[in-house]
């Protein structure tokens, strides 16, 4: 590196650290200043690899760097969401599990309210195997986070994802256990820490306790001698979820949808139409004729089915017959209108649909207006 591409490193870091130490400083500014961080770092690694220079410890200083800019920038700005994401992005970037942990838990700890958080911890949880961890994190979050369904929806994506991943496993090779746990690597798991030293390996102050090896291989064997009876494999959590739902003031006919057409487009899981009728006998019971339930009850044949199916043309068969039945019994028919013409919309959007499907889609959207 020659002496003006350091004087000009130097004068540019300068001018970023005079703007992020100004009063006024905003999270844009010191988002700027990281990114910069960034790239200097990333062109500072392509030329080594160009020049076959290895072995350097200015790698493990820019990532320090970086690390520092952002702590700094989340104590200055606690309640910037996007800094907060931003931080942890990296730091899963760089496979700084330890960091990520504890970087977690601070954002957590001063933002319990924020859905996209709590749904990070929990999907990197399940993600890595740990369904008991992001089942904690899911749990505890919908209990910060009740002025809507968001977190509630995406726990329950977890849990049939879930599912799915139990279902492939049952139809592996006999002898296979299910429910095995599938972790990468210890240090990836998320804990809510106590501790602020990024060497302590002390988790004694964990909030969330974690089961040793020898408890969660207890479990998982008990776990798997049931496996048949087992009411978590027929969709007990997901229905669960659902039933816990409806008890907050968020419910509406609307979110009961939301749930609806989430767990119906798991077409290949063998316990989704249990799973989806729970939901649509709820809304019959609550809400009869609402157009929420009717458009659910419209959509059932084909959602979540590929248009290129035979399925899929049988299934539009029933939606069609359905679709005129429930027009003359809705509560309001403008709004079922205008929903299935919202998802007619999106299956004419899609290419390779057949000539045959899009003439009769856009023949009933066709109708849906002159109604």
């Amino acid at each position: 590196m020659c002496r003006d591409e350091i004087r000009t490193i130097v004068q540019k870091r300068n001018d970023h650290e005079h703007r992020v130490l100004s009063p006024g400083n905003t999270p844009f500014e010191w988002s700027t200043y990281v990114k910069w961080e960034q790239s200097l770092e990333n062109l500072r690694s392509k030329r080594c690899r160009r020049l076959r220079v290895h072995h350097l410890n200015s790698a493990h200083a820019g990532q320090g760097r970086v690390f520092s800019i952002y702590e700094r920038a989340v104590n200055r700005h606690p309640g910037s969401s996007e800094l907060w994401k931003e931080y942890l992005s990296y730091a899963a970037s760089v496979k700084a599990a330890k960091r990520w942990r504890k970087t977690m838990t601070k954002a957590l700890r001063m933002m319990p309210t924020d859905v996209d958080l709590w749904v990070i911890a929990g999907r990197r949880s399940a993600r890595h195997g740990d369904m008991a961890a992001a089942r904690g994190f899911f749990m505890r979050g919908c209990r910060f986070c009740t002025k809507d369904c968001q977190l509630w929806i995406e726990y329950a994506k977890s849990e049939m994802e879930w599912l799915v991943k139990v279902d492939q496993r049952k139809n592996e090779k006999k002898g296979v256990d299910a429910l095995r746990p599938d972790r990468v690597d210890d240090d990836d798991e998320l804990r809510i820490v106590d501790s602020e030293d990024d060497d302590d390996d002390n988790d004694d102050g964990n909030i969330l306790p974690e089961p040793s090896r020898a408890q969660a291989n207890v479990i998982d064997k008990q776990a798997s001698a049931q496996l048949k009876s087992n009411p978590a494999m027929d969709g007990a959590i997901p229905m669960a979820i659902y039933d816990i739902a409806q008890k907050q003031a968020f419910f509406t006919p609307e979110v009961a949808e939301s749930f609806f057409l989430l767990f119906s487009s798991f077409k290949t899981l063998s316990t989704q139409p249990t799973i989806s009728q729970h939901v649509l006998d709820s809304l019959n019971k609550a809400y009869p004729n609402h157009p929420s339930t009717c458009n659910c009850y419209i959509r059932e044949p084909i959602h979540g089915l590929q248009t290129n199916t035979a399925d899929f043309a049988r299934g539009l068969r029933t939606v069609l017959a359905r679709l005129g039945d429930k027009l003359d019994v809705t509560t309001d028919k403008i709004e079922l209108g205008r929903k299935t013409a919202a998802w007619i919309d999106g299956y004419l959007a899609l290419g390779g649909l057949d000539d045959g499907i899009r003439q009769v889609l856009e023949l009933t959207r066709g109708k849906l207006e002159l109604a």
